[in-house]
């Protein structure tokens, strides 16, 4: 598995870019996501829990859960909404459309080529990753950041433990397959 380094303006001449979104942060992510779709590029993003979302973890959470109980909307007021993603890769594509005329046919486009995948599916095991050079978060000590994938858990902690329990033997069964070739 070889990593590969784009930076701001580049443009890879591969067919599909798969983007390795660990240590990412997500709104630099995005908007680099989106300016290559937009410039007609298939655009595969995988281990989408492990991007990062910079500042105190606790702030983070609490400004997850109040958009997803406290905000109501104005024709309905006893539902909660509008609905907001939990999963990681809902949210990472939820700010990649957030950086995308998505009300525009080119932007339909545009997401239409992007891929999200928790984890990292059999079929891109292999291929060549790309890292974001101006999106990568250096960890610097006591810098306050968490990853989509803890406040997934905090938020939802049923769900996040049957996908970790799921991608958990596909890992191993993955593992495995390597060791009888």
């Amino acid at each position: 598995m070889s990593i590969q380094v784009i930076s701001k303006g580049d443009v890879p001449d591969v067919d599909e870019l798969v983007i390795d979104a660990t240590n990412h942060v997500v709104g630099r992510l995005a908007s680099t996501v989106a300016t290559l779709a937009l410039k007609g590029k298939r655009v595969v993003i995988v281990n989408a829990e492990k991007a990062v979302v910079t500042g105190d973890f606790n702030s983070i959470l609490e400004q997850f859960k109040i958009r997803l109980t406290v905000v109501r909307t104005h024709y309905n007021p006893e539902r909660t909404g509008p609905k907001s993603p939990r999963r990681p890769d809902r949210v990472l594509r939820r700010a990649i459309r957030g950086m995308l005329p998505y009300d525009k046919q080119k932007g339909k486009a545009a997401l239409g080529r992007i891929k999200i995948y928790l984890g990292t599916p059999a079929s891109y095991y292999n291929k060549p990753k790309y890292v974001v050079k101006g999106a990568y978060f250096h960890m610097i000590p006591g810098s306050p950041y968490t990853t989509l994938e803890d406040i997934w858990r905090s938020i939802d902690p049923k769900t996040w433990a049957v996908w970790r329990e799921s991608y958990d033997k596909f890992k191993k069964a993955i593992e495995k397959k390597g060791e009888q070739k």
